[in-house]
Formats: structure tokens, C-alpha cells, sequence
């Protein structure tokens, strides 16, 4: 382990502190109340005129003043901090020598004592007992702030390095108590997700991660070995053949939130491994699903913001229902001015394409270009809405459209320029899927390495009878990024996938 001269430094300090028979990482701390805790019933006892409480409390140093024979220092724990008021003849010479001299900002220590105001009205603990539970080694960045003339606060990170900030997410959430909420702002939205669909009879259930054929959506897979098996497995890309098979099982209302992984590049918008959710219901179709995944995100972001308008990014989006409900063709049309229905042949789309500027690759189906002229649209789509009606050949697994055999029954969600989710009225019809996993089969001999494998299970599954469904996938780490007004999918995930350093 290589050392740099501030970390020898404090090396010393905790050799100090060992000499003077003190343990720099005991094996328990006394912690009595939390560092809001000790605030409130401070406050509870001078309200009612009671002795004020004695606690212990504990936390990260995180300033430190002295000035001889008193110093005050402030810890922080997960509730907030609290300023220490150390007396040199309170706590005795040789505990304030080592506190001066072996005690740095970004350890954890321990402090009991009564809970006071001081002169300047600071509601502090005068500490008699000081301990150290944990020597910090490493410093910890310090995040700037800047004043202005008006007397507002502008905060840069402590990481000059910005990717730095994800390789080392736990200094950057010791330094920076937004990110802390912001991690605190997704987990209480998938705990409003899944409330949701348990009080609306939804049941939750696992799928397995390791399958033996990957399948659901449009990705190539991760893949790996099992040893004792002998077998090749796939990291799944997606619950939905697993879900779907529950239904044939009895289940009517089901859905799962867990992590998908993907084999494809990395975006502000992607990461390989990320979280998803995806629910099923019998008896339903497209258009019932869209009123399911309105009132869902709708409850979800006003019970975690406590609004149903947000900011994101420069726009103010509102989730109350109705959304809005747009046709593919609508949107490219009016975005592109390419009316794609008029193009039936993927040459001739291509061809149009082309002749307006737009770069398609030589091997794209007919579905693929449509989509490509959709995802030129996407980022221009702010307010939620539901985009409807998709080309057969990129949505194997949905019905297809009563009226129109080049199409099928499926939307996407799209807020804040970005696709949120996924919804088909399901395929159940054994015969027809198993024509499009030939379909698919044949995609991917022609080159689409993300076409659906065929699956003789899930079509033994569909030949016991599905009932007629609607499902949808939504992706939990893009809801965060708008929740939290983040730009980068690597803001709200803990550990993002990155390259290597070299």
C-alpha cells in the first residue's frame, strides 16, 4: 500500500495515539442519541425547563478549531451535525493534548457530555469523554464554496477529476450532502413504486438473473459459464418471458423491480447493469396500461417530492394525468417531415433518409430506420407522453394492430427528451410467436445481433393458454435522473460502470 506525505502524516498521529494506550479503531462505539436526537431533546428540555439531556454522540469530524485551552469542533452523522465544546479541564490534559495533536477532520469520534447553548447561542455538547472510533488516513476533498455579491452560495465538487467522483462514491458522499439526498430521493421512489402497485393487487416476485436463453427485449447479452453444469448462461436483459409465464400460471397482477444487464455502450442515458421495473395484468390491453403507468408515476413523484409539477433541466414537466397520446407516425412526421408509411420498403425508407441528411446503416430493417427517425425526435419530447403504434419487425412480443399487419399495439413513454418505458398489449397467440422467432432468427442471420433468440419454453408456457395482457417496463434510473435533475445516468447510480483507468 503506497502512502502520499499527508497520509504519512497521519500514520504518525495514529501511531501517537497507540502510544498513549488509546485504540484508533475500537471494536464498539456508545452512541446515545443521533446528532438530531441530542438537538431536540436540547430543545424539548429547555421548552419545558428540565435538566438538559447528557448524550453520547457520534460522527465525522468534519471542522476543528482551537483555541488553547478550549476548542470547538463540529461532527456530522446521517441526521445532521453538531457542534463539540471541548474545555482542556474537562476533559483533562492528556485526552486535549491528543485531541490537538492526533485528531483530524474526517475522523469518526465519539463525544459525551451535556447539552448546552454557548455564548453565540450554539446548541453544543460540552464535552467531558472523547473518544476515537476510526482514524481517517486519507484526507477527505473539501468542496469549495463561493459567495457572490448577493450573498448566494455557489458549491463546486472536491474532485477536479469529475469521473472521480463515481470511482470514489464514498468520499463523495462523506463531502457532499446532496448526493447523499439525492440516493435518499430513489430509494424513496421505488419504495412509492412498489406501495403502489402491492395496494393496487399487484404481487411481487424474482425471475432468474442467470437464464438460459437471454430474451424480452432488444440487446445482445452478457454471458457466462457454469462450472459444475457445464452450461452457457446469459445475464438477463429483461423479466418479461419469466413474467409473462406467470400469468399463464394464474397470477394475474404481477411485477418485479430488480437489475437487467445489457451488453451495448455506455451514454449519459446507459449503463451496462441497471434497474428496472416491470409489471404484467391480465385482462387489460395498451390503453389500460397507459392509464396504470399514468396514475403509478404520478402518485410516485408526489409522494416523494410532494408535488406533481418538477424541474428538469431548464423545464418545468408535469406528470397529473392525462398525459399526452401521439401515434409514431404523427411525431416523425412532424419532427422529420418524412411520413414513413409512404416508404413501405426499408431501401426505399433508407433512400429518403438519406436525401434529408440522415445516416442509416445499409443493413437496418424497415423497423429500425422508423426508429431511428424516432430517436432523432426523442430528445425534443419534454412533457410525458405516450408515443403508440410500432413496426411489427422491432416488437416481436406485441399483438399486432386489428387493422394494419405492418404494425402493433405497443407505446413508449417518453419525459424530459428521454424513453422511460415500454408497453405492448402482449403477444398470446403461440402459433404467431413462434412465426416471429423465426422472423427474428432470420434478423439475426442477416446481421441485427439484437434479435430475440427463440424460446421453446416460454412457447410450451403459451401453448397451456395466456390470457390477454398488458405489461410494461419502465427504467428506474432514468425516473431518478428526472426526480433528482440530473443529466447523467451516472448521478444516481452508486457505482456506475466506468472504463479503466488506463
Amino acid at each position: 500500500m503506497e502512502f502520499n506525505e499527508l497520509e504519512r502524516q497521519r500514520i504518525e498521529k495514529l501511531k501517537k495515539l497507540r502510544e498513549a494506550g488509546v485504540e484508533p479503531y475500537p471494536p464498539r462505539a456508545y452512541r446515545t442519541h443521533t446528532t438530531q436526537a441530542a438537538v431536540e431533546a436540547f430543545v424539548a428540555a429547555e421548552h419545558s425547563g428540565n435538566v438538559p439531556p447528557t448524550v453520547t454522540v457520534s460522527g465525522r469530524l468534519i471542522s476543528i478549531r482551537v483555541m488553547g485551552k478550549v476548542a470547538f469542533a463540529h461532527i456530522e452523522d446521517e441526521s445532521g451535525k453538531l457542534q463539540l465544546f471541548i474545555r482542556q479541564d474537562e476533559v483533562g490534559d492528556e485526552s486535549y493534548t491528543l485531541f490537538k495533536k492526533a485528531f483530524d477532520i474526517g475522523d469518526f469520534v465519539e463525544a459525551g457530555g451535556p447539552v448546552v447553548r454557548t455564548r453565540t447561542g450554539e446548541i453544543s455538547v460540552q464535552v467531558k469523554v472523547l473518544r476515537m472510533l476510526a482514524k481517517a488516513i486519507t484526507p477527505l476533498p473539501i468542496p469549495k464554496e463561493y459567495e457572490d455579491a448577493a450573498g448566494h452560495l455557489t458549491r463546486y465538487s472536491a474532485f477536479s477529476d469529475i469521473e472521480e467522483r463515481y470511482r470514489q462514491r464514498y468520499a463523495d458522499l462523506a463531502v457532499n450532502p446532496q448526493v447523499r439526498e439525492d440516493f435518499r430521493i430513489r430509494s424513496r421512489m421505488i419504495s412509492a413504486l412498489r406501495a403502489w402497485l402491492d395496494d393496487h393487487g399487484y404481487l411481487e416476485v424474482e425471475t432468474p438473473i442467470l437464464q438460459p436463453l437471454y430474451g424480452g427485449a432488444a440487446a445482445r447479452p452478457f454471458t457466462t459459464y457454469h462450472n459444475q453444469l457445464k452450461q452457457d448462461l446469459y445475464l438477463r436483459i429483461s423479466f418479461e418471458l419469466y413474467l409473462k409465464r406467470l400469468l399463464v400460471g394464474m397470477y394475474e397482477r404481477v411485477y418485479e423491480i430488480g437489475r437487467d444487464f445489457r451488453n451495448e455502450g455506455v451514454s449519459f442515458k446507459h449503463n451496462p447493469e441497471f434497474t428496472q421495473l416491470e409489471f404484467y395484468c391480465a385482462y387489460t390491453d395498451l390503453f389500460g396500461i397507459m392509464e396504470t403507468v399514468e396514475q403509478l408515476i404520478a402518485y410516485t413523484v408526489e409522494r416523494v417530492l410532494g408535488t406533481a409539477t418538477i424541474a428538469y433541466q431548464g423545464h418545468e414537466i408535469t406528470f397529473t394525468p392525462p398525459w399526452q397520446r401521439r401515434t409514431l407516425r404523427e411525431v416523425i412526421l412532424t419532427h422529420s417531415g418524412i411520413d414513413y408509411v409512404a416508404f413501405p420498403d426499408a431501401d426505399a425508407l433508407r433512400a429518403e433518409m438519406r436525401r434529408r441528411g440522415y445516416d442509416t446503416a445499409s443493413n437496418a430493417t424497415w423497423g429500425h430506420l422508423v426508429d431511428n427517425l424516432l430517436s432523432a425526435a426523442e430528445p425534443t419530447i419534454i412533457q410525458p407522453t405516450f408515443i403508440r403504434e410500432y413496426p411489427i419487425d422491432i416488437s416481436p412480443l406485441a399483438k399486432q394492430k386489428p387493422d394494419d399487419p405492418t404494425h402493433v399495439e405497443r407505446f413508449e413513454l417518453f419525459v424530459g427528451g428521454m424513453e422511460m418505458g415500454n408497453a405492448f398489449t402482449e403477444l398470446n397467440d403461440p402459433l404467431e410467436q413462434e412465426q416471429r422467432f423465426y422472423q427474428q432468427g432470420r434478423d439475426y442471420e442477416a446481421g441485427d445481433e439484437e434479435a430475440q433468440p427463440m424460446d421453446e419454453d416460454y412457447l410450451r408456457a403459451l401453448k397451456y393458454g395466456m390470457p390477454p395482457n398488458g405489461g410494461f417496463g419502465l427504467g428506474i434510473d432514468r425516473l431518478a435522473m428526472l426526480l433528482t435533475d440530473h443529466r447523467s445516468i451516472r448521478d444516481v447510480l452508486l457505482y456506475p460502470h466506468l472504463r479503466s483507468r488506463d
